[in-house]
């Protein structure tokens, strides 16, 4: 119960219980009347909870006693009592509880008593007081939840499942109950009285259990609530389903076996009865193409699809559909299908191709890097092609060869024909996926010469010379060159260009000989130079050339010398002999041989014929001189020259540095503080300069050293501990600067000293020992140790004791001061000490001494003399037979008064079931059990001993009851099968018994208790409390033989057990169905021709429900018995008698046949009979009074309206007809008397006429029919014009022209045809806007006076018939653009093409300038109409448009400079939507108010010849037209504006032509974008005026 009733209740009590006693006055006050009989006195009412005085007796005499007793109802007395004393003159009864009118629901709420006076006679005086029931009990379940299990084949508006609550209070006013539930559901009504009624078919794959909580409320709100769990059985009805339609399969081509993977998951199909869940087998339907049906397999328990035969996907299309079905294995028509696509994957089992496998080009040589040379084509028939790398082999090879297959040269410089004339190399194309195919292709490039190479001479210079003996024509030198190409490339010419102004010589083109032409006049004493520049040129079209010089030198008379008197060179130390120095050049006339000689050091030096001085040994710089002085001489044997060479010698670092001492040992302090000094280790070095200097490092020593790098000196770098490295060995590198440089090693070892510097350290900074109380003296205890890392004296340690806690006198303990050894030196006593701290010292022999402090910890511990004790001598306990294995029962508490108690203790004891740990922790052994029903209790002695050995003992007993468990299930007795009771008309008031079954439970009490129940409510057996089987509902065996039930038995146990047995129901047999003809009528006819006896006419056929001798059916005529006929009473065959040949005219029997049964009491039915004996034959069947009926209706009736009716007739009264529709079901229907209606709403525009093939069918056996055909049309009604429903929006600018399209706006209409003759218009006259009638384009009029606005406009579709539809147009009017904004470019594009890609234009546009482009105008410079434009090589056409910025326009000039700066990006992207080739001009206007005076006069003498022009243009044209005014009328005529503005063709012909000529302009306007001036703008300038070539500026990019 909701805890705020009972709240509610005890303060209603209470409040009750205040106003009682508050309230001094009994209910009733009477006198007592002792001598007679009085009658029963009615003492009043009062409600339930009254606490009080109920009645104050008077009257009673001094002396006399009075009792209170019983009337009626003893229990009544629980509620009275008498306050009374023998001698009080009254008595007063009250309550000894409150009263409680749901206590006394026996007596209606009435409470008896009486007052008996205790004389010799004892009268009664009898009292009655009427208690009101109150509202104090809330309703109260029966159970906590309810539960049931329902087939979903359970039928609507049956009951499942009923709950109940009981309400205490005696009136129905506080104790009816009303139930609700939550959540609410449709599939359930819960009924006033709790039945849970069926509202809706279960389904069980949708919900499989439902869950309610159940509310019951009384009529003051207390109510009490209930679980309700409604359980749905499943039902097989459903076929199989798969989890997906569709799935996905992958395997690589060329494998058999499973798949590599199936999308969206494997293939898996279930029944569709998911509760049941019957098995399914899989097979393959088809497979497409059919050619792949062998190639795949299905495992039929498994649904497992695999390959059997693998498949080359190249010689496949790659996609297979299969077809996969499961059946159910108890029914194979339950089926479910679903597609499998199998996509065959690539593997990568194919080469690629190279589409040559030789390529041959040629080449010419020092063709530039990235030149083409060609493109090789790569295939692979594997999925994708080739997928691979292309690469060049050798890699050697000047060339590169693209991804795309492309070979271009990658090294010109190897293009050198002169070097290789062909080059052969190989591409390779390799895959990138594994196995990696590769394939080769041979590529041979034959090299073309070009002439790439001048002409080498093969000398740099060359030198001649002409004697004393010269002679005309005689050979002075030869130059030669040489040119490696080929041909008239590699032919060459010599010329000498400049040199031999004088002619003295001579030289042939061809060989390159020089000759004397003439005599040179030699000088004596001196040396004629003719420096002659001769140039070598080869024959190429471009030709090369090179030069030479040639010097030519004509000595005279003269004797030799040096042209130096001093030469200077140097020369590095130790170089090998015959270094060259340098060359002394000298003078001589050539004709005497001459001599040179090295005068001084020539075991040093020497000197060749031609002046070149070297060394002929190696020279020491640092053991011999620096410089050297030697002198030369030339002789020609007669006169000599000398000079001197002044030759300085160069150290190089050729000596290694050397210490004086490769292995140093010193020895520092460990205490040596960090830059110290330890030693210096030096080196010398015999070089010189840098080759010397020295510089110093150090390897090794852990960073605990350095060194300085000049000076060598070692120093200590870090701390240092002996304790830690007594040794470090260094070793110092000495390098000089030289280069290369070189460097020597020495050894440095380093011993580092001991210092006392640690204190000795024990090994436990605390000891601790444990001795008995009774160890005897003198023993070691401990032994404490500790050490000293130092040496010598520094760690040679004494030990002694500081400190004894508590201190004793003697001491207790000694410690010996060279060992450390703990000794005990007096006895020990736990009851005094239980333990003794000692402190001890280890002090070193340094100087100073260090110590280190310790501690000993002794512990004396107790010897066992105190047995444990049980808190107890019995141990009783009890635990239920369901015990966990292990679980823990009791703890035994044991105490001992010894150290540490019992906690070393054990337990002894004797349990194969029980286990005690030693903490007396009782519990049940692992992998045991407790069965009450086998053992119910255990008894046993529990020893505990308190140490392991020796140890001291006591004994408790352990008493373990074990309580029951509800552990068994109730078990069912034999039960015959089947059982078996007659069918009858059984109900809750008159049952029918069945058998009784009795159940039985080991368990006892509660869980002993077996109740019987079915396992989900029947609603024709329950079972009654002594288990028997009763049927409570009507069993009709002809509607079902046998049931079959679930029986349940329960116990009363927590949690309950249950068990189910199946048991069978037959039923018995009575005679309650009449027998049923097959037909409700039997009609036959036979001509007399054929009539004769015995010659059967028709049979009667009956059928009784019942079995037995109550299904055995005699047959009979009940009326209208003829002589004609005969019946045979078992068959039921009617045949002709010999009386029939007495019949000479048509003659109609009528009778009525019985079947009556042969049940007891037997029963009956009748048909009736007709037999026709006819002279004539006669056709007999259903038939249709028209073959064909044709109906029309109009379109767009609502469902059910009338078409119309077709009629059939049988031919005979005794049999009916009915129709049904065999076509256009789903848009017909006919009724039984032939009324055909429409199912839904019929379109002419969608179907016009419908053919309806009607069938009629009479109740004969077997029946005849007939078909008719209906022809239905269905007629047009005119509908109206539709818009689609959204508000139409557009934004124009207001300096746009007249004619500018702004939106299209299009209607439909459903009628057939109409669509095209829709006539536009605005519904309100607009001076801003119009609308082509023909088009629905909304254009602009003017716009000029609604900047800054919106204009709403409302624009009509009516159709030909009057009917319309209306638009909601909303245009923004844009009025921060004027013609100033305007940016003007010309394309060299025709207007038609370029108004077809406005919005690709506006888009490229947008995208280079970062801005919204909006064009608002494109027209043709050449001012001729939009109509007849054609491309022409001058062809150019202006593009107007705005630039936004946001809502911001932006100024025509900021988007010309962007234009300028961004011309090649707006180029580019113009290609992309106009081609290559395009061409783009940013226009800009003049600045007319500024021309100068020239400009003015030229524009006026234009001006004057324009209107020349146009005057005799129009003279002629008037004169044209006058001549075709009759032939012409209705074509346009011309409307020639401005000058340098476009014009426009308008219209000015008939009505019809001029509606259709208008529609095909306007359309024209809408789609090319074309702009029209005012007509009356001479002086206007809201428009934009394209002005001609002449009157403008541009840039062209």
């Amino acid at each position: 119960m909701d805890p705020c009733r009972w709240i509610q209740i005890y303060l209603l009590l209470l409040v009750s219980l205040c106003l009682d006693f508050n309230s001094a006055s009994p209910i009733h006050t009477s006198t007592i009347n002792c001598n007679t009989v009085t009658p029963t006195v009615h003492v009043g009412t009062v409600d339930e909870g009254y606490a009080g005085d109920v009645e104050v007796i008077n009257g009673i005499a001094a002396g006399t006693n009075v009792k209170l007793v019983s009337h009626i109802f003893p229990v009544h007395l629980e509620f009275l009592e008498l306050s009374f004393a023998l001698g009080d003159t009254s008595a007063t009864v009250r309550t000894k509880k409150p009263l409680d009118a749901d206590a006394l629901t026996s007596s209606d709420s009435t409470l008896y008593y009486s007052v008996m006076c205790d004389t010799e006679i004892k009268f009664n005086n009898t009292r009655t007081l009427k208690i009101n029931d109150l509202n104090d009990n809330g309703p109260v379940f029966t159970k906590d939840l309810y539960s049931v299990d329902v087939s979903e084949t359970q039928s609507v508006n049956t009951e499942v499942l009923r709950v109940t609550a009981e309400d205490a209070d005696s009136t129905p006013e506080n104790n009816r109950v009303s139930y609700s539930i939550v959540p609410e559901t449709d599939d359930f009504l819960l009924t006033g009285s709790g039945a849970f009624i069926l509202q809706k078919p279960l389904n069980y794959n949708v919900v499989q259990k439902y869950n309610f909580i159940v509310t019951g409320q009384d009529s003051g709100g207390l109510n009490d609530t209930a679980s309700v769990e409604i359980t749905v059985v499943d039902f097989d009805n459903l076929n199989p389903y798969f989890h997906h339609s569709l799935y996905q399969a992958f395997i690589p081509e060329n494998q058999a076996g499973l798949f590599q993977s199936i999308q969206p998951e494997p293939i898996k199909a279930q029944d569709g009865d998911t509760g049941i869940n019957i098995p399914v087998t899989y097979s393959i339907g088809a497979v497409s193409p059919d050619m792949y049906e062998r190639n795949f397999e299905i495992d039929s328990s498994s649904g497992v699809l695999s390959v059997t035969k693998a498949i080359d996907r190249e010689m496949s299309s790659g996609l297979i559909s299969i077809n996969i079905k499961a059946a159910q294995t108890d029914d194979s028509l339950k089926t479910a299908d679903a597609v499998v696509t199998v996509t065959v994957e690539d593997v990568n089992d194919n080469a690629p191709e190279f589409d040559q496998t030789n390529y041959t080009v040629t080449l010419p040589e020092n063709s530039p890097a990235d030149t083409f040379l060609f493109k090789a084509a790569v295939t692979d028939r594997d999925q994708g092609g080739f997928v691979g790398t292309l690469r060049i082999l050798p890699e050697s090879a000047p060339f590169t060869i693209s991804p795309d297959g492309t070979v271009r040269v990658k090294n010109s410089s190897a293009l050198d024909r002169e070097a290789a004339e062909t080059i052969v190399f190989q591409i390779e194309a390799r895959e990138n996926d594994p196995p990696n195919h590769d394939v080769r292709a041979q590529v041979t490039v034959s090299l073309l010469d070009e002439n790439d190479n001048s002409p080498t001479f093969t000398s740099s210079s060359y030198d001649g010379k002409v004697y004393v003996n010269q002679t005309v024509g005689m050979l002075v030198v030869q130059v030669k060159a040489e040119d490696p190409d080929a041909g008239v490339n590699g032919r060459i010419k010599y010329s000498i260009d400049f040199g031999n102004s004088e002619g003295y010589f001579s030289l042939s083109e061809d060989t390159g000989d020089i000759t004397l032409a003439k005599t040179i006049p030699l000088v004596e004493n001196r040396v004629l130079e003719f420096p002659l520049h001769v140039t070598a040129k080869d024959g190429g079209v471009l030709y090369r050339s090179s030069s030479v010089q040639v010097i030519i030198r004509a000595p005279g008379d003269s004797k030799p010398h040096f042209l130096h008197e001093v030469y200077q060179g140097t020369v590095e130390e130790e170089q090998d002999p015959g270094v060259f120095i340098l060359r002394a050049d000298f003078s001589t006339t050539g004709e005497v041989p001459v001599t040179l000689q090295v005068q001084t050091e020539a075991d040093k030096f020497s000197i060749s014929p031609n002046g070149e001085f070297t060394t002929k040994q190696k020279l020491d710089y640092d053991d011999g001189p620096h410089n050297y002085s030697v002198e030369i001489s030339v002789s020609d044997g007669s006169t000599t020259n000398t000079a001197v060479v002044k030759l300085h010698v160069t150290d190089i670092n050729d000596n290694s540095p050397v210490f004086t001492s490769t292995s140093v040992t010193k020895s520092v302090p460990e205490d040596s503080e960090v830059g110290s000094n330890v030693t210096v280790v030096p080196a010398t070095d015999k070089d010189s300069d840098f080759n010397k200097e020295l510089r110093y490092s150090l390897r090794g020593g852990e960073g605990r050293f350095s060194v300085d790098p000049v000076s060598g000196m070692v120093s200590v770098a870090g701390t240092l501990d002996r304790e830690t490295t007594a040794s470090y060995s260094l070793l110092v590198v000495a390098e000089d600067q030289g280069r290369p440089a070189r460097s020597a090693t020495a050894t440095l070892t380093v011993q580092v000293a001991d210092i006392n510097d640690n204190v000795p350290k024990f090994s436990e900074a605390a000891y601790q020992v444990e001795v008995l109380e009774t160890e005897s003296l003198g023993e070691t205890l401990v032994t404490v140790s500790a050490e000293d890392p130092d040496e010598g004296a520094n760690g040679r340690i004494m030990y002694t004791i500081l400190l004894q806690s508590p201190p004793s006198e003697p001491a207790v303990f000694t410690l010996d001061a060279s060992s450390g050894a703990l000794k005990l030196a007096q006895p020990l006593d736990y009851s005094e000490v239980k333990a003794y701290t000692l402190k001890v010292q280890a002090s070193d022999g340094g100087a100073p001494s260090l110590v280190g402090n310790g501690s000993v910890v002794v512990k004396v511990k107790d010897v066992n003399n105190n047995p444990p004790e049980f808190s107890k001598d019995s141990y009783d306990v009890a635990v239920t037979e369901n015990l966990a294995s292990g679980a823990s029962i009791l703890t035994l508490e044991v105490t001992d008064r010894d150290e540490d108690g019992f906690s070393n203790g054990h337990f002894l004891y004797t349990s194969d079931t029980f286990d005690i740990n030693n903490q007396g922790v009782v519990s049940l052994r692992k992998g045991v059990s407790l069965d009450r029903e086998t053992q119910d209790s255990y008894i046993f002695q529990v020893i505990a001993v308190d140490q392991p050995t020796d140890g001291l003992r006591a004994s408790a007993q352990l008493n373990i009851s074990i309580l029951d468990y509800n552990d068994n299930a109730p078990q069912f007795p034999s039960i015959p099968d089947p059982l078996e009771i007659s069918e009858g008309d059984y109900s809750e008031k008159k049952p029918g018994e069945v058998f009784t079954i009795r159940p039985t439970d080991a368990d006892t009490g509660l869980n002993g208790e077996v109740s019987l129940s079915l396992s989900s409510p029947h609603p024709l057996f329950r079972f009654r409390e002594d288990g028997m089987l009763l049927a409570v509902g009507p069993l009709d065996r002809e509607n079902r033989e046998t049931y079959e039930l679930v029986v349940k038995a329960s116990d009363k146990g927590s949690p309950m057990r249950e068990n189910i047995t199946f048991i069978r129901v037959s039923l018995i047999d009575v005679n309650d169905n009449r027998p049923e003809f097959s037909s409700s009528s039997y009609v036959s006819g036979i001509l007399l021709k054929d009539a004769e006896e015995g010659k059967l006419v028709l049979t009667l056929s009956a059928s009784d429900k019942d079995i037995g001798n109550n299904s055995l059916i005699t047959y009979s005529f009940s009326a209208g018995n003829s002589p004609y006929l005969a019946l045979n009473s078992e068959t039921g065959a009617v045949t002709l008698t010999s009386a029939v040949a007495d019949i000479t005219e048509n003659t109609m029997l009528a009778l009525t046949a019985m079947a009556t049964d042969h049940g007891h009491p037997p029963l009956n039915s009748t048909v009736p009979v007709e037999v026709s004996l006819r002279t004539v034959s006669l056709v007999e069947g259903v038939a249709f009074q028209s073959s064909s009926y044709n109906f029309s209706l109009p379109e767009n009736q609502p469902a059910g309206a009338t078409v119309g009716q077709v009629l059939a007739s049988s031919g005979s009264t005794i049999y009916e007809v009915s129709y049904r529709l065999k076509t256009n079901t789903e848009l017909f229907s006919i009724s039984s008397d032939g009324a055909i209606q429409t199912t839904a709403q019929l379109d002419k525009e969608q179907q016009e006429w419908f053919i309806l093939d009607v069938e009629a069918v009479d109740t004969r056996t077997p029946p005849s029919s007939a078909l008719a055909m209906v022809r239905v049309q269905v007629e047009d009604v005119n509908e109206p014009p539709q818009f689609p429903p959204e508000v139409h929006k557009a934004t124009v600018f207001s300096i746009a022209p007249y004619k500018t399209p702004v939106i299209y706006i299009k209607a439909s209409d459903p009628d057939v045809g109409d669509e095209n003759q829709l006539v536009y218009s605005l519904s309100d006259e607009s001076s801003a806007f119009d609308v082509d009638p023909a088009s629905g384009l909304v254009y602009v009029v003017s716009a000029t006076g609604l900047a800054g606005q919106t204009a709403a406009l409302e624009v009509k579709a009516t159709d030909p018939r009057g009917l319309f539809a209306k638009a909601k147009v909303e245009v923004v009017v844009r009025g921060s653009a004027s013609s100033s904004d305007v940016a003007i470019i010309s394309l060299n594009q025709p207007a038609n093409v370029v108004e077809k890609k406005v919005p690709e234009l506006e888009a490229s546009l947008g995208k280079v300038l970062g801005w919204t482009v909006n064009v608002i105008q494109v027209s043709s410079v050449s001012g001729g109409a939009v109509e007849s434009r054609s491309l022409r090589e001058s062809v150019r056409t202006l593009v107007s448009f705005v630039a936004l910025d946001g809502e911001e326009v932006v100024p025509s000039n900021e988007v010309t400079k962007k234009l300028q700066s961004q011309s090649d990006a707006v180029k580019a992207e113009l290609a992309l939507v106009f081609g290559e080739g395009l061409h783009f001009d940013i226009e800009t206007t003049p600045q007319s108010p500024s021309s100068n005076q020239a400009a003015v006069i030229a524009l006026g003498v234009l001006l004057t010849l324009s209107i020349l022009g146009l005057m005799v243009a129009l003279a002629m044209i008037i004169r044209f037209k006058r001549k075709k005014k009759h032939q012409d009328s209705d074509k346009e005529r011309l409307d020639i504006t401005r000058h340098g503005e476009s014009y426009t063709n308008q219209v000015s012909g008939t009505s019809e032509q001029g509606q259709t000529n208008s529609k095909e302009k306007t359309d024209r306007a809408a789609a090319q974008w074309k702009r029209r001036t005012d007509e009356d703008g001479a002086g206007k300038t809201d428009g934009l005026k394209l002005k001609e070539d002449t009157d403008e500026s541009h840039t062209s990019f």
